[in-house]
């Protein structure tokens, strides 16, 4: 069965162009989106040359066209561009699952904590998409822990989980299934309430790695069977 096509809103980016590049590899029909289809194409052909030979064609595509082209919406775009970002795309999410890889830092203190006025970057972003489609969208929050520094080395066996928040069980599957398309491990972690507290756990990481002169540390869940 043909796997479904996911367009990587920010795809451009460290973190979204990794992620985009390790769901490719799993077989995944990835479109990578932008402000700009130039640079989006460009992303694309610097992608193009890790990938598999019998990997699906990525495609590089505006962010608006890339949206309407996909069954699932990964968004991984920096929180100061998360609110004009979906104004764009609001209408081609539609019917779909919404995955927010969107962490809102605060600089220069990108290592202390922050949480916006609506909870999370993942809350705004689902209230912003309800106040035009209603419930016909399904937003969940994953990916926020990971470090985009061994992303794109394809050999590279990841040892960190991925924590899971939504209100939809079916959303919260989707995120599950592809955590371990990219060889991660993914757990629920609850209602997206709870995404305030994995959202801020990148900022916790951040000062770890500083501390501890590291570039990619994670979160691991004991007890649970792999």
């Amino acid at each position: 069965m043909s796997k479904p096509t996911i367009a990587v809103i920010g795809g451009t980016g460290a973190e979204g162009s990794g992620l985009a590049l390790r769901w490719a590899a799993a077989g995944y029909p990835v479109i990578i989106g932008s402000r700009s289809a130039e640079k989006a194409e460009a992303t694309v052909a610097e992608l193009s040359a890790l990938l598999p030979a019998a990997a699906p064609a990525l495609q590089g595509m505006a962010n608006p066209d890339a949206a309407a082209a996909a069954a699932t919406i990964v968004l991984s775009v920096p929180y100061s561009a998360q609110q004009n970002t979906l104004v764009d795309i609001a209408e081609q999410c539609r019917g779909k699952v919404v995955i927010s890889v969107v962490v809102p830092l605060q600089p220069p203190k990108v290592s202390t904590v922050w949480q916006p006025a609506g909870g999370s970057a993942a809350q705004e972003a689902q209230t912003q998409l309800q106040a035009v489609l209603g419930d016909d969208v399904q937003v969940v929050a994953a990916f926020q822990n990971i470090s985009a520094t061994h992303l794109k080395d394809l050999s590279w066996q990841p040892d960190c989980d991925v924590l899971v928040t939504g209100d939809a069980k079916a959303g919260k599957q989707t995120a599950i299934e592809l955590a371990q398309a990219a060889g991660f491990f993914g757990i629920d972690a609850g209602p997206l309430a709870n995404s305030s507290v994995v959202e801020g756990f990148t900022a916790i990481l951040i000062g770890i790695n500083i501390r501890h002169k590291v570039k990619g540390s994670g979160i691991q869940i004991t007890g649970i069977p792999r």
